[in-house]
């Protein structure tokens, strides 16, 4: 492969560049003034822990977590399965015999 091909390919993966070593060496640092406002403005420590709702909070995450729901889900669906193939070979048996 050509090395322009593999920097057109990888170009979307890297990000720009933010301080050039132009502005580094400037002495002053003041065309870095807008990247540290950024930064500072960007809220400090550890992340809130969120909050889960609905169906995934209530069972799966939290002080009772389990695998109850998804259990009785598949028993469910095997449940169902069951019981629509037996009638289907009671329907099979009504006129003809085995």
């Amino acid at each position: 492969m050509h090395a322009s091909l593999v920097r057109r390919q990888l170009g979307s993966l890297i990000p720009p560049k933010v301080a050039t070593p132009k502005s580094l060496s400037g002495g002053s640092g003041a065309g870095l003034a807008p990247l540290v406002e950024f930064y500072s403005k960007l809220p400090k420590g550890a992340a809130p822990a969120s909050a889960s709702s609905g169906i995934r909070g209530r069972y799966f995450e939290g002080a009772n977590a389990s695998a109850k729901p998804l259990v009785f889900t598949i028993l469910a669906i095997f449940g169902f399965g069951y019981t629509i193939d037996y009638n289907m070979h009671l329907k099979h048996h009504k006129n003809n015999a085995h």
